[in-house]
């Protein structure tokens, strides 16, 4: 029997400055409804909390009539975050889940290395999510301008739309476009004012044991893809250019693999793309099924930083399609897809191109 994945999930919240991740804090925590959440944050004075609704408070930490506590760390997440379970565990505190709040001009690639590679955070603590608040009223000059913010949009999982209501449909659409070629492969929601519907936020990832279909395909994305000309059952899809003022440019693309793929495969075709790569992978996520494997894997890393994979013991899809999203800066459309189409490689070739890295300088397809 599968043990039961107790550790507390994370939500990471973040957003360009003026984006909305304040009002959308305040509903979150004044939500009864939302359950026993601790919101991590810089500074209180920042957030605009509602002190009327505070109950009790200490220097670190507060708690609101709701059962949400909010808490603040100044630089090392990680103490926080050991802090906060050794309390937990002492009986002192009572949450069965974390928001960690970014200011806003942070990059959230950090806190997602911390949570993976410190020594105790994965012990205690999943990564649940990566939520982007984009303003759709500024958002477009935003990301135009703003290295910072195309990072923030392209590590999401859920990218929460605000100020709909201060942009017209047309303009709404051209910027929603936008986002699409950073992360085409990430949940969408708009909020009212600040609102989402409860629990929106929440259970994004599907990095866990007993994720289906549905979650997998709500994670990686079910986008309409373009159908490659190679007849081998792979599916391409590409997402357009996104440049920033630092002249980096973001793309993003999939594929679908239909037949297993052999487990040398895959490690030569991960290995190869972090080696060369690694700097510029903004994000890697997908269900891979491996040759003579009783079940697929889900994995998940940003930059050279990687989760374990999680085996999906209880599968229960009808098919054996591998499905793997690339979001990368500074790789043109060929450099993608001849990074993706090394997942079709049989073994034999993998041999090939490593005997060639052995015994002479070769020149990689991307």
């Amino acid at each position: 029997m599968d043990t039961i994945d107790e550790r507390i999930p994370v939500t990471l919240l973040t957003g360009f400055l003026g984006a909305g991740k304040t009002t959308l804090l305040n509903h979150l925590i004044n939500d009864p409804e939302a359950g026993r959440i601790a919101v991590i944050m810089n500074e209180f004075g920042a957030a605009g909390l509602d002190h009327d609704l505070i109950e009790a408070s200490t220097e670190e930490t507060i708690l609101m009539q709701s059962g949400c506590l909010c808490c603040t760390f100044r630089g090392d997440i990680a103490k926080t975050l050991g802090k906060l379970m050794a309390r937990k565990q002492g009986g002192e505190l009572a949450f069965d889940r974390i928001v960690i709040e970014t200011t806003g001009i942070a990059e959230p690639a950090p806190i997602i290395h911390t949570l993976v590679v410190d020594q105790l955070m994965p012990h205690y603590y999943r990564m649940d999510g990566v939520v982007t608040v984009a303003d759709a009223a500024t958002g477009s000059g935003t990301l135009k301008s703003q290295t910072e913010a195309v990072n923030q949009i392209a590590l999401a999982d859920l990218i929460v739309i605000t100020k709909t209501d201060l942009v017209s449909v047309a303009e709404l659409a051209s910027y929603q476009a936008q986002v699409s070629t950073i992360n085409n492969s990430a949940q969408r929601i708009h909020a009212d004012h600040g609102k989402v519907p409860t629990g929106a936020l929440f259970g994004l990832s599907a990095l866990r044991e007993d994720s289906n279909t549905e979650d997998i395909e709500a994670w990686v994305g079910k986008s309409e893809k373009v159908q490659s000309h190679d007849h081998g059952g792979h599916d391409h899809h590409h997402g357009h250019d996104q440049e920033s003022h630092h002249g980096n440019q973001i793309r993003s693309a999939s594929i679908e693999v239909s037949d297993p793929i052999p487990a040398s495969v895959f490690d030569f075709w991960l290995d190869m793309l972090i080696a060369i790569k690694g700097p510029d992978l903004l994000r890697i996520k997908g269900i891979v099924h491996v040759e003579g494997m009783d079940w697929p894997f889900v994995f998940h890393g940003v930059q050279h930083i990687f989760d374990a994979p999680v085996p999906l013991k209880s599968w229960s899809g009808q098919d054996a399609i591998s499905r793997v999203v690339v979001i990368a800066r500074n790789m043109s459309h060929d450099d993608l897809d001849a990074s993706l189409n090394m997942l079709r490689m049989k073994p034999k070739e993998i041999e090939t191109t490593t005997e060639g890295m052995i015994h002479e300088t070769v020149e990689m397809p991307f």
